[in-house]
């Protein structure tokens, strides 16, 4: 049976003029289609053949998430080549120590500052340790043509060594996690059917918006997840303006952490404390309507205040994330019910997902066919046993 890597070159390939990948801008979008990624990636690959990499050296990546970013993590795979990601955020210190400990033999960075916090943070005595550096621009140039056809990726085994990802390192030292083909390949046929479950009635590709780091495997894993697909992946890059960029994009769905909900509902609540009298009433009194309806004790009113707060506020909220949104995908961290329930009266459901960087990225995820539960964390996916 071909391999994840195999199975994502196949469907690009597929998919030669359909955009895959885009980066939003303000209102702009920057995107390539199946073909120009494909072409990037052949480009990369053979900057890193002229290089002398070969099949099991280590490579690390450390840049904000890009369509750049992705099509050279493609081409190491492609070329049998271990990627380690790195959190751009990290202190360089962290990241030297990282570096020490899985000993990469190139560092490529998206931006020569981050180059340069590196080289400055490595210790004299250890200089010798310290990877070469190249920057995305030099495998990769923005303004340079791409007319490398595309070849498919080099074979590889299911023992095969794919990734090291280091953990967030929240109860204790960040470990290397190691994961090979066999691990992601099984994976991806998971989480992709959990997605298809998802979009069950929809002809239309996919519109996937994403912003957590790339480094982070559960990441990761759902950006493959999504390209394995007919999607659109939309890569943010300015978390500043997060609200505006789910509006422009109006996903189907999107990855969360529980920060970014509980934020939304904190923001809903402090907005709606502005409000004339009149409609903080209403909100109040439909807000209460529905969690009478949660655990059934409702009054005979509820259904009209259910109908005006659906109507005049909550359709109003739920507008903010587009006109297309199934869902919205939570890990990483505990949700709290209340914010879980919270989206849920806004008619959006929240499906969880629970998991380690140890067992690929997930365990368990929400079916989507079935009501989530508030403060559980779904059902294990196929075949993971628990």
């Amino acid at each position: 049976m071909p391999n994840f890597l195999e199975d994502l070159f196949t469907h690009l390939q597929r998919n030669t003029d359909r955009v895959v990948l885009r980066e939003i801008h303000g209102e702009t979008f920057v995107a390539v289609t199946g073909s120009e990624l494909l072409q990037r990636v052949q480009h990369v690959r053979a900057a890193l053949r002229r290089l002398n990499l070969q099949p099991g050296d280590r490579c690390a990546i450390l840049g904000a998430n890009s369509i750049r970013w992705i099509a050279i993590d493609l081409a190491l795979m492609a070329e049998n080549i271990v990627v380690v990601p790195l959190y751009s955020r990290q202190a360089p210190t962290e990241l030297v120590s990282v570096m020490k400990d899985c000993e990469p033999r190139l560092l490529i960075v998206g931006e020569s500052s981050l180059g340069e916090a590196i080289s400055q943070a490595w210790p004299a005595k250890d200089a010798v340790r310290a990877p070469n550096c190249v920057s995305f621009d030099e495998l990769l140039p923005q303004t340079e043509p791409i007319a490398a056809p595309p070849a498919p990726p080099n074979s590889r085994s299911d023992s095969d060594l794919v990734t090291i990802i280091y953990t967030s390192g929240t109860s204790g030292e960040p470990k290397g996690v190691c994961l090979n083909t066999g691990n992601v390949s099984f994976m991806l046929s998971r989480t992709t059917d959990r997605l298809a479950q998802l979009m069950v009635g929809v002809s239309q590709p996919d519109s996937v918006f994403h912003y957590l780091p790339l480094n982070f495997a559960a990441s990761w894993i759902a950006v493959l997840s999504f390209m394995s697909r007919e999607s659109v992946v939309t890569l943010s890059t300015d978390l500043n303006r997060l609200a505006d960029e789910i509006r422009i994009t109006a996903p189907h769905y999107f990855l969360n952490v529980p920060t970014l909900l509980e934020r939304v509902r904190r923001g809903v609540d402090d907005a709606m404390a502005e409000r004339p009298a009149v409609i903080r009433s209403l909100f109040a009194k439909s807000r209460e309507a529905w969690q009478r309806q949660q655990t059934g004790s409702s009054r005979g009113v509820d259904s009209l205040w259910l109908v005006l707060g659906r109507k005049l506020i909550f359709s109003e909220i739920k507008e903010r994330f587009g006109p297309n949104l199934r869902a919205i995908i939570c890990g990483s961290a505990p949700l709290a019910p209340e914010t879980q329930q919270f989206f849920l009266m806004l008619g959006i459901p929240v499906l969880q997902v629970y998991g380690l960087t140890e067992t690929t990225g997930i365990c368990t995820m929400d079916d989507p066919s079935v009501p989530a539960e508030p403060g559980h964390v779904g059902q294990s996916i196929d075949d993971i046993e628990m």
